[in-house]
Formats: C-alpha cells, structure tokens, sequence
C-alpha cells in the first residue's frame, strides 16, 4: 500500500516534477507504481527512460515493474545508468564524431597510463614523475562538466599543463579510436549538440524521463537530460538533496536546489528506522543552509537510545566495538549480516578486522576465534598486496617448502631474479620433483648436479637466489627468538622493503598508507604476543601459532567457515554504506578531523561531510552505536582527538552514553 504522497507522486506524471524522497521512504517502489501507471495510462513503453547510476538499482527497478505489468511489457522500457544509455546512443551514432561504431572501451586505469605516458612526452621526462593525481583530477573535472576549453581567466602553469594534456588525451583516444568511463558522458553531449537531428531522434522516441539520485547529478548529466526533455517536458527527478555526498566526483547540489518543478512531492515518512534515530539524523542535517526544508518521520514505535561511547585508544575502540557486536548478536538474535562497522576512511578499518579476527564467540557450545566480516569499497588487510608479502615471507621463514608463498616473494623486492630465471628454476624443479626451495639452496651451493642450470643463470640471478636464501636462513635463526617485532623489524631493514615500496608506488600518500599497513601489521605481533602473555599462554606462542590465528590464513578461513560466507559483518566507508540498512549500524572514529573531514571541508565546505553523516545515520534500522577514540595514530604519530561537531548536533536525551569497557 502506498501512503498518500507515494500516490501523489506516482499519478503526478505531466511536466517537471520533483520527487523529494528521504531516506528509507520508498523511492524505489514509487518509481516502479510510477512507470507501471504511465503503461496503464497506454503510454508505450518504448516511450518510458529511467535513468539511475548503478546497474543494480536499474535491475530492482526493472525486476519490480516487471512484477506489476508483466516482463513482457517490462523489457520494452528503457531502464538503465546513464554511462549505459550514453554506451547505446554512441555504438549507433558515434560515427559523427570521427570515431567507428566498434570503439574499445578505457578503464580508469588504462586511461591514467595513457595520461602518464602523454605527460612524459610532454614534460620531456625520461626519469621518475611527479604524481599526476591531481593533473588526473582536473581532467575528470573537465569530462563531468562537458568542457572543451578552459574558461578560467587566471590560469596557473597546472592549468595549462592539465588543458593541454586533456587536449592531447582526447586526440590520442580518438586516433586509438577508445573512449573512457567519463567520455561517453560527454561525447553524447557533444553528439547531440552538434547533430541536432540525432537529437530530435532521441527527443520523438522518449516522451517521458524519469532520473533517480538526481542530486548526484554532474553538469554533463544535466545537460544530457535537459537536452532529451527539451521539447515534450516531461521530466519527473527524485532525489534527496541531503544524501548530496558526492561532490568530490563532480556532483553538484545546485541541480535538484535549483531544479524549476510545476509539482514538489515530499516523501518524509520513513519506512527504515525508528524514531530516535530519525530524530537525530533531522537534529543534524537541520544545520545545513542549502536544503530543501523536509523532516523525516516513522510510525515506529521509539526505544532503542543511541549508544555513545569514547575509548582510550583506536585498539580499545575496536575492541569495543567488536564486544559490542558480540553481545548484541547474543541479546538481540542478530545474525553477522545484520551488523556493520561504517567509517568515512578506509584506512580506519584495519584496526576492526584485527579486533575482529581476534574476537572469541560461541556458537553450539562451541568458543570460535575470529568474527567473520567482509569489506567494501576497499581491500581487507591481509588481501592487501604488501601485507601479502609480508605474510608470505612469514610463511616461507617457517616452512620453506611453501612453493606459492615462496614464488609470491622470491623476487620481492626486486633482486635480479627475472621470469625467465623463475622458468628455468621451476622447470627444473618440477622435472626433478624437488621443493623448489631445496633447488634454490643447492643454486646457492654451487651444487655439481645442477651445473647445467647454474650455467645459464645470469651472475645478477645468482647473487639474488644468495641474498634470497641467506635471508630466509638468517630469519630462521632470529625467529627461534622472542619477542617476535625485532625480528620482524631486521627482516623489513634487511630486504629494505621500505625503498621497495617507494620505488614501486608514485604517490606519495598511497606509499605512506602502503607502509602503515605494513607497520600495522608488524605491531599484530606484538599485540598477539602480549595478549598470549596476558591470558597465561605464554608457552603456545608461536611464530606457527601466529600465523594460523591472528593473521588467519586465507584458506583456512574459508575451510572452516563455509557456513558462514554469506553471514559476516560488513566493513564499508559512509560513502558505500549509501542506499543500504542494515539492523545495527556502528559509526566508528566520528573525531573532528576525520569527520567532517579536514580536506574535503578545505575544498567543498562543511555542509556536504555533515550530509555524509546524515546519510551514515539513517543506514540503521533499529541499533545505533556511535564511538571515537581519545587518541589516535596520525602519519605515525599518536596525537589526542576531538569529538566531531556533529556529535554536539545530536539532542543528549537521543544519547545513551556509556563506557567503552561496558558491552551495551
């Protein structure tokens, strides 16, 4: 049943119409009634664009269309992201702009090469550049705003640097015939403003447009609705101008502030949360001045306050948080699914995937170590490739006939050892049926057996395969000994895998979150070992024993907990968490300068992070936990935090404050 503005919006189907929706107020069922009116109404469903920005909520809007009228009827409407609809119009018309119909498609990766490759070409730079991130940026900029040229009048040396590059990249990708993510965006544009009669096809076929998210809209996008909409008008956009969280991408608020409607709908009554937290998500987002007046509200029935609690430390937060999990799945009957751990910056997670690994539940009488969890929109710590590494020469210190882990590391860092040396030694060892690492010690003898091998190894190959050996049997030697982080800090100084990674990775910022983890990782073994110590099982430590439980080797995992693949806590920023719910949400590391945070509010203002927190809040169904720590670890360095400011937006009497040692 649909409430009274839900009817309202689905029959308001003639001119400019915008569909406020909030949060949890179900968008997707009025968008779905909505198309299925128009079809009863006869309108053809040939007729009918839906525009979204993911496949997924175009499959969920088709899926449930198709429930209402038919799959039939429901494949004829064209529903679909904007880069597919821009994909569809380009492979047919695409030959107006020079380019052939059977153009390659760009990632974003192949694009930055190409980006890369031009710049040294440019600049004249045979050695190392410097990082072309934000060179990258402003291109992008550029595509999602449909500009051929720059306007700024005061350009700086950048500037024309990026315009010149961008010129050059777009009359690359045209003699490669390819075109990236970004331009079929703005080659349609630039199709339909050119070719008015590819327009006006476009323009005869599709007499009524629906665009969902519309406030994450970017210029090109604007005008590429605008221009289909211009002659029959009849454009119905449903968004949420407080979800507006992707500004960073080239989204821009004004389009649904500013958008000229004949009819304004408001869909306030919330389907998700209860009122508690509904209240506090309105407390916040009320602070912002550029906002479509709206107020969320539920039928629900209001219990549950807000958790609040600060920890010492970002360890003691995790730990925390994760006894928290614990005890609520215990109480309350959740299942893992049901619960997830929000924070605005991936690099805030590896701190919860080591309090969770390391957290003991109980399950059929049964005590298990290690919560099960998955992360989005990032990569988990030990799937990380130099977290990988770092294992793997764990694994090869304590059992070298670990061939995969073996192979992983054996040229890691660089050392001469090429593939076509790799080849031979593998070759061999498979001909003979020996380890590979019982080839390599003999390599490193001398060995009169293997003379015909060692022959046709270079002298840089053979000095690697020493280095490589005398390091393993070194480690095999100082790992005998305890504590385990001297060791582990002689082996990382020994193969310089520091040096490693600034040779290997440009930015500077990813080669100080590269070395982090790394670092994060070393201090695990500390932290395992004094957990051991505390817990009177001093005798079990182990360099074995680290490896299979805190570390949690990857196939194990999943050997022992096949049950348990789909039910597993979710790890994922605030910007991933949009468009989700989930039953318990945790709000983790909520400090001032991490949310809001201190770039984006340098360079976007404060309104767009407290939108994100907005939308972090109203991912909760029932249990809302929000935490901090009291100190945290920045660049290295452990400095005191402050409670974000909008924590002081929400009303105490919403907050249940406890202590971080409490479970509830």
């Amino acid at each position: 049943m649909l409430n009274k503005e839900q009817q309202k919006a689905v029959e308001t189907t003639k001119g400019r119409v915008l569909i406020l929706a909030g949060a949890g107020s179900g968008k997707t069922s009025v968008l779905s009634y909505r198309i299925a009116h128009l079809i009863n109404k006869q309108v053809p469903p040939e007729s009918v664009l839906g525009l979204t920005f993911t496949n997924k909520a175009a499959e969920e809007m088709r899926h449930r269309v198709a429930k209402i009228v038919g799959a039939k009827i429901a494949k004829k409407i064209t529903l679909c992201t904007f880069h597919s609809f821009c994909m569809n119009v380009l492979r047919k018309e695409i030959h107006h702009l020079g380019y052939t119909s059977n153009f390659s498609l760009y990632n974003e990766r192949d694009t930055k090469r190409l980006v890369t490759q031009l710049a040294r070409h440019l600049l004249e730079c045979e050695g190392e550049l410097p990082s072309l991130e934000s060179t990258i940026e402003k291109i992008a900029q550029k595509k999602s705003k449909g500009c051929s040229s720059e306007d700024k009048e005061d350009k700086t040396w950048h500037d024309g640097f990026a315009e010149d590059l961008f010129i050059r990249l777009q009359s690359c990708m045209r003699a490669y015939n390819a075109v990236d993510f970004d331009s079929l965006l703005s080659l349609t544009v630039e199709l339909f403003e050119k070719f008015p009669h590819v327009l006006e096809t476009y323009q005869n076929r599709f007499h009524y447009v629906m665009i969902d998210e519309y406030q994450d809209t970017n210029p090109v996008q604007y005008k590429l609705a605008s221009a289909i909409c211009k002659n029959h008008g009849n454009l119905c956009v449903v968004g949420d101008d407080d979800q507006s969280i992707y500004g960073w991408r080239g989204a821009e608020i004004k389009h649904i502030l500013n958008f000229k409607a004949d009819a304004t709908i408001k869909l306030e009554q919330n389907y998700r949360s209860t009122p508690i937290i509904l209240n506090a998500a309105n407390a916040v987002i009320q602070n912002n001045k550029e906002r479509h007046n709206k107020q969320l509200w539920s039928s629900q029935e209001a219990k549950n306050p807000i958790s609040l609690f600060h920890a010492p430390t970002e360890q003691e937060e995790a730990q925390a948080v994760v006894q928290r999990i614990i005890h609520l799945r215990k109480t309350e009957g959740l299942a893992w699914k049901d619960i997830a751990i929000l924070y605005r910056s991936n690099i805030l997670a590896r701190t919860f995937e080591l309090a969770l690994m390391d957290g003991y539940w109980e399950k059929e009488g049964t005590w298990i170590r290690g919560i099960p969890y998955q992360v989005f929109g990032g990569t988990e710590l030990f799937e990380r490739g130099e977290i990988k590494d770092f294992v793997s020469y764990l694994k090869v210190i304590l059992n070298p006939l670990d061939q995969e882990a073996l192979l992983r590391i054996i040229n890691v860092p660089r050392r001469g050892i090429s593939d076509k040396t790799l080849d031979l030694l593998t070759q061999t060892n498979r001909k003979l049926n020996i380890p590979l690492w019982e080839l390599l010690q003999k390599v490193d003898a001398n060995s009169s057996e293997h003379k015909d091998l060692i022959d046709n190894l270079s002298d840089r190959a053979k000095k690697g395969i020493h280095f490589f050996v005398e390091t393993v049997v070194e480690a095999q030697e100082k790992f005998k000994q305890r504590p385990f982080k001297p060791s582990l800090e002689w082996l990382l100084e020994k193969i310089d895998y520091k040096n490693a990674i600034k040779e290997d990775v440009k930015s500077d910022k990813m080669r100080d979150f590269k070395w982090e983890n790394v670092m994060q990782a070393a201090e695990s073994i500390k932290s395992y070992e004094e957990k051991m110590e505390a817990e009177g099982l001093a005798e079990d430590i182990s360099l074995h024993h680290f490896l299979s439980t805190t570390l949690l080797d990857e196939e194990s995992w999943h050997a022992n907990q096949k049950d348990l693949r789909e039910d597993k806590v979710t790890l994922m920023t605030f910007h991933g968490a949009k468009g989700l719910e989930f039953t318990a949400c945790f709000l983790v590391g909520l400090e001032d300068h991490i949310i809001p945070h201190e770039k984006s509010v340098n360079e976007r203002g404060v309104e767009e992070e407290r939108r994100l927190m907005y939308v972090a809040i109203t991912r909760a169904k029932k249990h809302l936990t929000l935490s901090m720590a009291r100190k945290r670890k920045r660049m290295g360095k452990e400095s005191n935090s402050t409670p974000s400011r909008f924590l002081f937006e929400i009303p105490q009497d919403l907050l249940k404050i406890s202590s971080w040692q409490e479970k509830e």
